[in-house]
């Protein structure tokens, strides 16, 4: 039985993790489990900003519209309310902890803001192109001074243990409500796995882009969280509204690395082959229209020219401005011999972001009582059916400092952690055959990019439906026949997850947002709610 336990136990040390682990620390101990280090993770790699009416000629009010017009019907008016309400105090938070956003040359009193696509405004604060580094550099800081946390590198959560799983392998009446009791843990290096238990647990395990076979994501967003959270119990919403970001580079010897929106914002051009422009015949915002339309012009324009990418055109900004500006952007793209000063950049489409995920309340909880989701891996309703540019960030921010308010109220009633089974191995072997987990996995990513990508119909839905069915069952009897590993892990997941997106796609017969199906290809008013699923027992 074990005897490892916490207070809070975060999954995830992203923005949402680092920052939850931070409000509660002066009145908790809590552990951090991270898969890769504590510099890994999708907020490393976020380039554009954080939204924010920061100018005092902006408005609040503005920036709620323009997130509601993202979301094409689906946002939660409080949700979006309250969190750009409360956007000020937020990043204020941000800076007190030490983040350095630029501020203008000229007025160095002054933040340097830009624009992204949906905005009516320049409001997304940054630092450089390399924002979420810059914030990353400054929460790690504040969080290895701080005594009270433990973070675990290399540690990957395997499955969240609730009360009704444990009363029912006891032998015992499930409870009428679920609650969270801890998790079965891979330490990576050792290949053990362990029980923690914890009277809180936190999911901030980030988005699941390698799901698809193109991603601006990192190798570790194969949608732990998510899946965790929807074995568990806990309800899962949107999962039909993948973001793919319109201008990724496009090398076919480079991993795909994100190209910001910040540059159409700067009036960058998209253009074809041919040097034409094309955007004014899709969105009289050109550019600057939201992602999943910029998204679509671009899939729509590849299919009929049968071209590999679109280019981005950079070239009306000195060489001194993009150097000054975009300089990780600018140095990249040289680095693969593209010089954004005098040559257009060669972008395609890849999947970005999850609008859906584990569905909780104004404070980050799910339906499982004292299991949290935060960040990517959570459907707060702030997105709707389109996340508008840089809100991502925000959003991680506002549920962190709200789930944390809940549980620092709520720890002093909640029981000590429960004393938890150990992992029971079995008859499990040691997996001799590598090439099962990476024919499935290669297989996933492309069947859900071929059929399940950004333009769909119900017979690929159905195609795909069918195949995830297939390749679940192989999964199914692999993972309970060896060892775990890492990999084996994701691999189940990344399987989870894709299942979640096809059913969630095949339920909403209409288009909006992000989702868009040549069957269907005008919303319906009949759709205006949540797609939420919830695992039967």
């Amino acid at each position: 039985m074990t005897t490892d336990c916490c207070d809070v136990l975060i999954v995830g040390s992203g923005l949402a993790g680092l920052m939850l682990a931070l409000e509660l620390a002066d009145h908790c101990k809590v552990v951090v489990l991270t898969k890769r280090g504590r510099m890994s993770g999708n907020t490393m790699h976020a380039q554009g900003g954080i939204a924010v009416a920061w100018d005092d000629e902006d408005r609040w009010q503005d920036h709620v519209r323009d997130t509601l017009v993202a979301g094409a019907g689906l946002c939660r008016r409080e949700v979006v309310e309250r969190v750009v309400g409360e956007a000020r105090e937020r990043v204020q938070q941000l800076i007190d902890l030490g983040v350095h956003f630029d501020r203008r040359p000229d007025h160095p009193d002054e933040y340097d803001l830009h624009r992204e696509g949906g905005h009516g405004r320049r409001r997304v604060m940054h630092a450089k192109d390399a924002t979420g580094a810059e914030i990353m550099r400054a929460l790690v800081a504040q969080v290895d001074a701080h005594h009270n946390i433990e973070v675990r590198e290399r540690w990957m959560a395997v499955d969240v243990i609730t009360e009704r799983w444990l009363r029912r392998r006891q032998g015992g009446l499930p409870p009428a409500r679920d609650r969270a009791l801890g998790v079965y843990a891979l330490e990576l290096d050792s290949g053990a796995v362990h029980p923690i238990a914890a009277r809180v647990v936190a999911l901030c395990a980030g988005g699941a882009g390698k799901v698809y076979l193109y991603t601006s994501n990192p190798d570790e967003a194969s949608g732990d969280g998510m899946a965790m959270a929807w074995r568990c119990g806990a309800r899962i919403a949107n999962m039909e509204f993948v973001q793919f970001h319109p201008t990724c580079l496009y090398n076919p010897k480079a991993r795909t690395f994100l190209i910001s929106e910040a540059l159409r914002g700067e009036g960058g051009i998209l253009r074809l082959a041919d040097g034409e422009a094309f955007m004014e015949r899709y969105d009289e915002r050109r550019e600057l229209a939201p992602r999943d339309i910029v998204a679509r012009a671009i899939d729509s324009e590849l299919k009929r020219t049968g071209d590999d990418c679109v280019f981005l055109d950079m070239t009306h900004l000195s060489r001194a401005e993009i150097e000054d500006r975009f300089p990780s952007i600018h140095q990249t793209c040289l680095d693969y011999g593209v010089d954004m000063a005098v040559d257009p950049i060669p972008v395609v489409p890849a999947a970005h972001y999850f609008c859906g995920g584990a569905m909780v309340d104004l404070q980050g909880e799910t339906n499982v009582e004292n299991l949290f989701a935060v960040g990517e891996t959570s459907c707060t309703g702030l997105h709707g059916a389109n996340r508008l540019a840089s809100n991502s960030l925000l959003e991680a921010t506002y549920f962190a400092h709200h789930a944390a308010g809940t549980i620092r109220e709520r720890l002093p009633d909640l029981p000590p952690a429960e004393v938890l089974p150990e992992w029971e191995t079995g008859h499990a072997r040691d997996p001799d055959e590598q090439v099962v987990i990476s024919q499935l996995w290669d297989e996933i990513r492309r069947f859900m990019w071929n059929y399940v990508g950004i333009v769909r119909t119900t017979r690929r839905l159905e195609r795909a439906r069918k195949r995830i069915e297939l390749v679940q069952d192989e999964i199914r009897t692999y993972y309970w026949d060896v060892k775990l590993t890492g990999d084996l892990v994701e691999l189940r997941n990344l399987a989870d997850v894709a299942q979640l997106v096809i059913e969630s796609a095949l339920r909403r017969l209409e288009s909006r947002g992000l989702h868009y199906t040549l069957d269907h290809p005008e919303p319906d008013d009949r759709f205006l709610h949540d797609t939420v699923l919830k695992k039967r027992y």
